[in-house]
C-alpha cells in the first residue's frame, strides 16, 4: 500500500466522517483502496459487519477460517447468514493438512502451546489467503476488551490497510443495529458464549466478566495472532 493511498485514506471526508456505513461504503466503492476483502470469525457480534458489507457490495470476499475445531454451530450459522446476507464469494480458508499432521498429530497441541496451535490452524492460512489483497476489514471493536480499547480505525500492517469500521461502536450500538435490520443471532450467544471462537478454548461469560474472558481463560492469552501489532497506525477516526 503506497503513502498516497495512506494519506488518502486518513484525510478522505468520508472517512473522516467515522460512522460505520460511511466507511464501508468509502473502502467498497472507491478503487484507491484495490482488492478489497472481510476477514470474519462468524462470531457473536458478526453480521453486523456483515450486513454493513452486503449492504454496499454482495460479492465482496469474505475470509473465514475453519481451525478444524470450530463449535458446529458457528459452521452452521455461516450458513444462516451466507443465506440471509445474500453472501456471494465466502471463503472458507483451512489449515495445511501437512503442517497440522507436522505440529499437532492427535488434535491436542491447544494443551500444550495454544500460540502454537493459533499460529498453524488460523494465522498461518489466513496470511496465505490474505495475499493479494491491499485492503481488509475486521469488526473489532473498542468495548471488547482492555488491549482493544484504543484499537483505532484505521491501521497500516504488513503493507496493506486495516479497516476496523465498528472500533468506536458501543455494545449498545451493536444490539440496536441488530435489533433494527433483524439479524440472526449466533446460537450460542443465548447460552453465554459471547465471544466464539475454537470449542477448545472458547468459555462461556459471567454476567460483569468483559466479553472475551472466556477466550483462553486461565491464560495470559488474549488474542488470537492475527492482530499483532500495527507496523504503523494511519489515523484514529473521531468516535460515531
Amino acid at each position: 500500500m503506497d503513502r498516497r493511498t495512506l494519506e488518502f485514506a486518513i484525510n478522505s471526508e468520508a472517512m473522516a466522517a467515522g460512522t460505520p456505513t460511511l466507511i464501508v461504503e468509502e473502502i467498497l466503492r472507491r478503487k484507491i483502496y484495490g482488492r478489497v476483502g472481510v476477514v470474519s470469525s462468524f462470531g457473536a457480534e458478526s453480521a453486523v459487519l456483515l450486513h454493513l458489507v452486503a449492504s454496499v457490495n454482495k460479492r465482496t470476499p469474505i475470509l473465514f477460517v475453519d481451525t478444524g475445531k470450530i463449535f458446529g454451530e458457528t459452521l452452521r450459522y455461516v450458513e444462516t447468514l451466507r443465506g440471509v446476507l445474500g453472501l456471494e464469494d465466502l471463503r472458507v480458508i483451512k489449515p495445511d493438512a501437512l503442517a497440522v499432521a507436522a505440529c499437532d498429530p492427535i488434535g491436542d497441541l491447544w494443551r500444550r502451546d495454544s500460540g502454537a496451535c493459533c499460529e498453524v490452524r488460523k494465522v498461518a492460512p489466513l496470511s496465505l489467503a490474505l495475499e493479494g489483497f491491499d485492503t481488509w476489514m475486521t469488526g473489532r471493536k473498542r468495548f471488547q476488551s482492555v488491549v482493544r480499547e484504543s484499537l483505532p480505525t484505521v491501521e497500516l500492517t504488513d503493507g496493506r490497510l486495516k479497516i476496523n469500521p465498528l472500533a468506536a461502536w458501543s455494545r449498545r450500538q451493536i444490539e440496536t443495529y441488530f435489533i433494527e435490520n433483524d439479524l440472526p443471532k449466533h446460537p450460542l450467544e443465548a447460552d453465554g458464549f459471547l465471544s466464539i471462537g475454537c470449542f477448545t478454548c472458547t468459555d462461556r461469560v459471567a454476567p460483569g466478566e468483559d466479553g472475551r474472558a472466556g477466550r483462553w481463560r486461565g491464560l495470559a492469552k488474549t488474542e488470537c495472532g492475527i492482530h499483532g501489532p500495527a507496523s504503523a497506525t494511519a489515523g484514529r477516526l473521531p468516535s460515531a
